[in-house]
């Protein structure tokens, strides 16, 4: 093992590739393994929280293209089954922040960080159709067995070994191989797009309904000339989960008829939920899931993040910020300890216990537990929300998810940038 050894990353999804534009911005040298044949733009809408755009902005990805596949958010607000406002308040730079908060489309977003990283760092950074399948380690590494397309099977040696390479992580499951099978909480989620007018602000994400059944409303492209935006919804409802995940695939195309009676009541004067879901574009049914939090990160010169560390329900709408999170500072970390195993538990030492509490909150409906809170008190139906939930306790309540989930605004404000401008490793 040499210094020219990289650090071979599996995965090359958001986290991994945003690991990959870091290790080369402090001139570590890195491969990814992505077990896709092909990139492809996956997915409909994601949010990306401030947090996370400085990162990006660090990175040299800044709003002239963040703004090519998603637009500023302007607002979050929660509404009561009554169509009646319960919550809302401003997103991003509106809100204080020093970066904005973006939706976007998930697909757009991560075909524009894999042309970053190949524009950067040339075709050869991203090896497709390679999975990883197992590794080994050494005093003075990794090694890791590589399966190929083709069939062939390769073994690469690398100074570490991050596994990016999602919820259910080939690298996770040897290093922690009596880990309970994904955890599903009984939530079905389907997902689509749809032209339409954005609600309030023209930039708002609208949460809507219960803990039994909900929805989330928000465009990820601006307006067109008729004022039509491309729209991200989101249907969830809660079903009963004591047999488990029955049926066949994680993220599949299905009909709207499948679900839409469950939001047949969902009609106001700003909005018409069925008319909505009829006028889809596409539309897929997944449950949510995410995974137990383990007690560690890292095995020796072999680390988790993204969705391998910590895969989380979507409530918090923060799971790819964090991904984008964790790159940087493992980045940081490299800088202050070299191309280590010590950098790499000093990354578990600053992240794992904080993100595993928040994997645990997200189950417990994250920022909209808000709406749980109105359903308890009176069925979701109220006159004034002062009376059934006051503005301090929903502050309060608020405040507390933000400060769990790393983007409270004096604080983010505050900090100072993960990774110094300009710091390279001088054995890089």
């Amino acid at each position: 093992m040499t210094q020219n050894s990289p650090v071979i990353i599996a995965g090359g999804g958001i986290g991994g590739l945003t690991l990959a534009l870091t290790l080369h911005q402090i001139g570590v040298p890195c491969l990814v393994l992505e077990s896709a044949a092909e990139m492809r733009p996956m997915g409909v809408g994601i949010n990306i929280q401030p947090n996370a755009i400085r990162e990006l902005f660090d990175l040299g990805i800044e709003a002239d293209a963040l703004d090519q596949i998603g637009v500023p958010a302007r607002e979050w607000a929660l509404v009561g089954l009554n169509g009646k406002e319960v919550y809302a308040e401003p997103r991003g730079r509106l809100a204080g922040y020093n970066w904005p908060q973006y939706a976007a489309h998930r697909g757009a977003f991560h075909m524009l960080l894999y042309k970053t990283v190949l524009d950067r760092m040339g075709p050869g950074a991203v090896q497709l159709g390679s999975r990883i399948k197992s590794y080994e380690k050494s005093d003075t590494g990794v090694t890791v067995c590589v399966s190929r397309k083709d069939g062939v099977e390769d073994q690469l040696s690398a100074r570490l070994l991050i596994g990016a390479d999602g919820i259910h992580s080939t690298v996770r499951a040897q290093m922690h191989p009596d880990q309970p099978p994904t955890h599903w909480g009984g939530a079905l989620m389907w997902r689509g797009t749809v032209r339409m007018k954005p609600l309030r602000s023209g930039s708002s994400f609208v949460g809507l309904g219960t803990h039994e059944k909900r929805m989330v409303i928000y465009p990820i492209s601006p307006p067109d000339e008729e004022g039509k935006a491309l729209v991200n919804w989101i249907a969830e409802v809660t079903v009963d989960n004591a047999e488990g995940w029955q049926q066949e695939g994680w993220f599949r195309p299905v009909e709207v008829d499948r679900f839409i009676h469950h939001f047949k009541d969902f009609r106001y004067d700003w909005l018409d939920v069925p008319d909505m879901l009829r006028r889809a574009d596409c539309v897929f049914e997944n449950p949510m899931i995410d995974r137990d939090p383990v007690s560690t990160w890292v095995d020796g010169p072999v680390a988790l993040m993204g969705d391998a560390a910590h895969a989380m329900y979507p409530t918090g709408s923060n799971g790819a910020s964090q991904a984008i999170v964790d790159a940087r500072v493992i980045g940081a970390q490299l800088l202050a300890h070299g191309v280590t195993p010590s950098a790499l538990a000093a990354y578990n030492a600053q992240l794992c216990d904080p993100i595993s509490a928040l994997v645990l909150r997200n189950r417990g409906a994250g920022p909209f537990g808000m709406l749980n809170l109105i359903d308890e008190r009176c069925g979701g139906v109220f006159e004034d929300i002062e009376t059934v939930l006051p503005v301090a306790e929903r502050q309060e309540f608020m405040a507390n998810y933000k400060a769990a989930a790393g983007f409270a605004i004096d604080s983010l404000n505050a900090a100072p940038p993960t990774l110094p401008q300009g710091a390279r490793l001088r054995d890089g």
